[in-house]
């Protein structure tokens, strides 16, 4: 599968510098579905559907028989202004493919090829879901991003298990990091205010300042996670947005402070919820106010132990035993995890950072990618699909008592 994978690596840089090149943020990926539409219709013998989801795209193809298994790629880029200098660079002024998504679209095509081929061979059995999933990175004006509006428009029925991968440009080229267990973090959304009457600055003890009472709810905000949250539980609370005021003499009405939150366990999600609420309810100890919107983001991703033993075996098999990265999960979000909510699945983290030591981070203007690590991907894919169809690992299917795979 490897050498297969190998063989398509001209094709599959051609695809992601394409989709590179004219990037489109959350729900407008109309030039990329078309671009998977006609690969995907070039390759033949696949249904497809596009409009999924508003702007995803899903193929499907194998036997009328067998367990069915998705595999998930994302498409949207980010509002970001590139300045890689790279000959393929995004021609769309303040967007750009920021974390790779470019990329997991092409290896999919790529893991498409491979299996497509399988089962012209007559290898295997069953049915292949491939999943082109839009916005990833945003939600609409309902509050869904591109997984939940994919698992509503039902592509999760009758699906046995869902694998995904995702490029790591801070891990060296050719290393996995596939672990069972959490994978992602929860992540949701605060937006507050904290509210005062205002005043002159010459006369601050004539009204009430909402600047000053800003500094025992950051205190408060800060001190969740030291000593509200039990400490062997991952979380975190971070501060991104602080504003207000507008002239150095006036004491404004209002100070605007929005952060985010980060956890694994349900129970800690609900907490720190209500911890943030009672921090910003101490301005009211020193005679202000305040509102407060919570904005409730993806779940955590969980990686299903036999899944992410599938992804482990292959990438062993593969890439050798030496590929492996031991890294303890970060607080980083997907939504994927509505995918494995509603079947078991497991994302693998694939290493593709450049050698010259130079830190392309995701979600920067300079993130890049070495190209050699869209075959590896493919071949990753294609073969965790093609050993669950063809019977050599197993799932236990709770829905039907019966075990998928065989």
């Amino acid at each position: 599968m490897l050498d297969q994978a190998h063989a398509l690596a001209d094709e599959l840089i051609r695809l992601r510098r394409a989709i590179h090149a004219y990037p489109e943020v959350s729900f407008t990926e109309e030039r990329t579905a078309a671009l998977v539409v006609d690969t995907l219709n070039a390759i033949g013998g696949i249904t497809v559907r596009s409009g999924v989801a508003k702007t995803g795209v899903v193929g499907e193809f194998g036997t009328d028989e067998g367990p069915t298994i998705a595999l998930r790629a994302d498409m949207d880029a980010l509002p970001i202004l590139e300045a890689t200098g790279l000959s393929f660079a995004s021609t769309q002024p303040g967007m750009m493919h920021a974390c790779g998504h470019d990329a997991h679209t092409a290896m999919l095509l790529g893991a498409t090829h491979l299996l497509r081929e399988c089962f012209a061979a007559g290898l295997l059995r069953g049915r292949v879901r491939l999943l082109f999933q839009p916005s990833e990175e945003a939600w609409d004006a309902e509050g869904k991003s591109g997984g939940l509006r994919m698992v509503e428009a039902g592509c999760m029925e009758g699906v046995d298990a869902v694998i995904a991968l995702h490029v790591d440009s801070t891990l060296p080229l050719g290393k996995v990091t596939i672990r069972p267990g959490w994978t992602s973090a929860a992540v949701d959304d605060f937006r507050g205010e904290v509210l005062g009457s205002g005043g002159h600055g010459a006369s601050p003890h004539e009204g009430t300042d909402p600047i000053f009472m800003l500094i025992p709810v950051l205190t408060a905000l800060y001190g969740i996670r030291a000593r509200r949250i039990d400490p062997v539980e991952p979380s975190i609370i971070s501060v991104g947005v602080v504003h207000g005021g507008q002239a150095t003499n006036v004491i404004p009405s209002a100070v605007r402070i929005e952060g985010t939150m980060r956890s694994y366990s349900t129970h800690v999600r609900e907490q720190l919820i209500n911890e943030v609420e009672r921090a910003f309810a101490v301005s009211r100890a020193y005679g202000g106010n305040y509102r407060l919107k919570i904005g409730r983001g993806y779940p955590a991703g969980w990686n299903d132990e036999r899944v992410a033993g599938w992804m482990q075996q292959v990438a062993h098999d593969l890439l050798g035993a030496n590929a492996f990265d031991h890294s303890a999960p970060g607080l980083g979000a997907e939504d994927f995890a509505y995918m494995t909510q509603k079947v078991p699945g497991a994302m693998l983290l694939l290493g593709a950072a450049h050698a010259d030591g130079v830190l392309r981070a995701h979600h920067t203007p300079i993130f890049d990618i070495d190209e050699r690590c869209l075959p590896l991907g493919a071949a990753l894919l294609a073969e965790t699909a093609m050993r669950f169809l063809r019977g050599d690992v197993k799932l236990y299917n709770k829905r039907s008592n019966t075990s998928s795979g065989t």
